[in-house]
């Protein structure tokens, strides 16, 4: 009778945690179609849902329309592509490093990517949007690998508190050294001034669809790495007889993280405090299960993106307040918030 009583509490909580999860992704899903809608309607001058539906389907060349289909509409686009990379590469960083406190900007490779861009044009003149994925990606992969190795030096293997030092340290290092070339080259000052700030802002389509399918691969590659990961997450030895590779799995995160964050930054620019924030939110009604997290991390991060996006224009109606401003601004009361309830915190 124990036994029957017992499976029955746990078929219920685990069909609880299952409407829990499908409810949240559904939430999520309505609260990003709002997040678009609010991005081609809000900014400087408003403009109704029926002239955006307009200026979708029949465009007239009219002042509304234009500001819908050649600023609006490319910049939403953007954060579709970018929020994903952003909030599923903080999941996969705090998962494959089993370090809540971890995202791009911590570890360093946000500043990685930078450098690598700064260094490309300052020095290289590279300044097509070809080249800046590759020297993003090529910046982004090098720094995850220091910053792996140095946390992974000593005894116990790879420790978070080794890789978020050598991540602050290293990416500190790395800015200082792109501010000094950036205000001593004013040729590189005024090619990045307005992409190293972060926005969403201000990139052509090319741009985008040569960046979209690094960003792609790096999802793909995250689904990949979720289950081995949550094998990893109850031990590297009871992951190694569940069957996770754990050299393998780091390597693919490692892979995935280098198109996700190499990807992200060379399209909009450095932009913090996503990566950190959504899969803190997402596993408020998620749970451990990185699947879960990593589907439901692609949904929410561009919501945030895109409403920070909106909240910059409105605020600043007169130019643009940088959405890398906004989501720091955003981000630190409410990861402090969701710090302070344990489920959504824990790994």
């Amino acid at each position: 009778m124990t036994t029957l009583s017992s499976r029955v509490r746990e078929r219920s909580a685990h069909s609880r945690d299952a409407a829990a999860r499908i409810g949240g992704l559904l939430v999520a899903v309505i609260v990003l179609l709002v997040s678009v809608v609010l991005s081609l309607m809000v900014g400087a001058q408003a403009v109704s849902a029926e002239t955006v539906l307009a200026a979708l389907v029949s465009f007239d060349g009219s002042d509304a329309h234009a500001i819908v289909r050649d600023s609006r509409a490319p910049r939403t686009i953007i954060g579709l592509v970018v929020g994903p990379a952003l909030g599923v590469c903080g999941a996969l960083i705090q998962a494959f490093t089993r370090n809540p406190l971890a995202d791009p900007g911590i570890l360093g490779v946000n500043a990685g990517a930078t450098f690598a861009v700064t260094m490309g044009v300052g020095f290289l003149g590279m300044r097509s949007s070809g080249a800046y994925v590759w020297l993003a990606l090529v910046g982004a992969f090098v720094i995850t690998i220091v910053v792996y190795l140095i946390g992974a030096t000593g005894r116990g293997g790879p420790s978070p508190e080794r890789m978020t030092l050598a991540g602050v340290a290293i990416g500190a290092v790395l800015t200082g050294i792109t501010s000094i070339v950036m205000l001593k080259n004013t040729e590189v000052f005024r090619a990045l001034r307005f992409w190293g700030l972060g926005s969403l802002g201000g990139r052509d389509d090319d741009s985008t669809m040569v960046i979209v399918p690094f960003i792609l691969a790096g999802l793909i590659i995250s689904l990949l790495a979720a289950r081995p990961l949550n094998a990893i997450a109850l031990g590297e030895d009871l992951g190694r007889t569940l069957g996770a590779g754990l050299v393998r799995t780091r390597i693919v995160s490692v892979v995935g993280v280098t198109l996700l964050a190499g990807g992200a930054t060379a399209l909009a620019g450095p932009i913090a405090f996503v990566g950190l924030m959504v899969p803190h939110i997402v596993r408020w009604f998620t749970g451990p299960d990185q699947r879960w997290i990593i589907v439901c991390s692609a949904v929410v991060a561009p919501s945030i993106l895109l409403l920070s996006d909106v909240i910059g224009r409105v605020v600043l109606p007169s130019g643009e307040l940088q959405v890398s401003i906004v989501t720091a601004v955003l981000g630190a009361p409410v990861l402090i918030g969701l710090a302070r309830r344990k489920r959504a915190s824990g790994l």
